[in-house]
């Protein structure tokens, strides 16, 4: 299997976790990950937060790192990559204001390509109109805005994962293991691309 072009929408204030974890995990795999963000261009960076459940009714949230993008938002053309990877935490509430960032989402839910969506990345795809009849998973306080788009709200653990179709969605962080491992499932990995970089 060859390596696949994939897409990380990314902003201000995402989830440092969301954000850094799939970004390194599929480079390690061997396929090439862009992050992008409106009004960004590679070399420029993001500040990331940190949101934990530390027992209070709602996660609390710590500034997290500086994530340096790796591509130009204004240069990205959709069609070039195979699969969407859409982080949460603060960023999606501003980002779903940019009719371009709509319109990538509308491309790979159109084309059919897997679109990994985490957290509050749900708001970007309720904004875009692409929920209706679709089951989605995001973080709790996001399930008015899954329903009011039409999407079937996963009401599931916060470390699981749900597959319909080509959307694979998560409440948060700590499903990373379930839903990266979904993603891969259907994106695959690069064949002899682990045995590449151990031998280097």
């Amino acid at each position: 299997m060859s390596a696949k072009n994939i897409l990380m929408i990314v902003g201000d204030f995402g989830e440092d976790y969301e954000i850094m974890v799939p970004f390194q995990t599929l480079a390690a795999v061997g396929h090439r990950v862009h992050a992008v963000c409106p009004g960004k261009a590679a070399g420029d960076s993001i500040a990331t937060a940190i949101h934990d459940f530390e027992g209070q009714q709602t996660y609390s949230e710590k500034r997290g790192h500086n994530f340096a993008l790796n591509a130009t938002f204004a240069e990205i053309k959709p069609e070039n990559y195979d699969a969407l990877v859409i982080p949460g935490g603060r960023a999606p509430e501003y980002l779903r204001l940019n009719e371009d960032v709509l319109d990538m989402v509308r491309h790979f839910f159109a084309a059919n390509k897997p679109v990994a969506a985490i957290c509050h990345g749900a708001q970007l795809l309720a904004a875009a109109g692409v929920l209706k009849g679709r089951t989605c998973s995001a973080y709790p306080a996001c399930q008015p805005e899954v329903e009011l788009a039409g999407g079937v709200y996963a009401n599931i653990a916060i470390d699981a994962a749900v597959t319909d179709g080509n959307l694979i969605s998560a409440p948060a962080w700590p499903a990373h293991p379930a839903w990266l491992g979904r993603l891969m499932m259907q994106i695959g990995a690069p064949v002899g691309a682990l045995e590449r970089r151990t031998a280097a």
